[in-house]
């Protein structure tokens, strides 16, 4: 990783932009026909044919469809944390930043639907090494949320809750617009969806005496 106070050259940072342009491209390509077909049935060949690239180039940036597989997963968790983080930043009060962090958990999801879908279908083909760094993604992704938890029970906002178990179940629920579109979206816009899972899931973790504090989180419920 560079240093802040490193300076680039034009033309290297041209490349790496031109690179990450690239990898984009092949794994938007991807994406859609791993998630249909299974990464098993879908060639290099047919990914550079959707991608509008040689499969040469794509053996450039993946050496297999595990690499492919695993890039799509780490990219995901890679917006949470940078969507998780901007999100945090601005609040003081912790439990409006858990509301902020399961927006952005759920923004993220939303944007990439069919990645989180072949994540989960498709995580058992990475190798040891490739779940290891996925798990490890994860649980940075998921700690900061954990210590706003952890910050709202210390300051009596929420009741004395098990914070790693509170946060990991915003991620699951998060999830499950992905996992249950095909129920959800038919029957309410994902604004909605935000609105009241966010306020099922503080109505069970604030302490009654500060509810009050929150009418706009918790309104979905009256």
């Amino acid at each position: 990783m560079l240093r802040a106070d490193t300076v680039v050259a034009p033309d290297e940072a041209a490349r790496a932009a031109r690179s990450d342009a690239r990898r984009r491209q092949i794994l938007h390509a991807a994406v859609p026909l791993m998630e249909r077909s299974g990464s098993q049935a879908v060639s290099m060949q047919s990914i550079a044919a959707a991608a509008g690239v040689s499969v040469g180039l794509i053996y450039r940036y993946f050496a297999s469809k595990q690499e492919l597989v695993q890039a799509v997963t780490e990219g995901v968790l890679d917006d949470m944390g940078r969507l998780l983080s901007e999100a945090l930043e601005p609040e003081d009060d912790p439990v409006r930043q858990i509301a902020g962090a399961f927006a952005a958990y759920c923004t993220v999801i939303r944007e990439n639907r069919q990645a989180v879908m072949l994540t989960y279908r498709e995580s058992n083909t990475l190798d040891e090494a490739g779940r290891q760094v996925v798990k490890e993604l994860e649980i940075r992704t998921v700690d900061p949320l954990r210590s706003a938890v952890d910050a709202a029970v210390e300051q009596g906002l929420l009741r004395p809750i098990h914070a790693e178990l509170f946060a990991y179940d915003l991620l699951t629920v998060a999830h499950s617009w992905a996992l249950k579109h095909w129920y959800f979206a038919p029957r309410m816009t994902f604004e909605e969806f935000l609105r009241a899972q966010t306020a099922l899931l503080l109505s069970t973790a604030i302490h009654p005496e500060h509810r009050g504090r929150y009418p706009d989180l918790l309104g979905a419920l009256t």
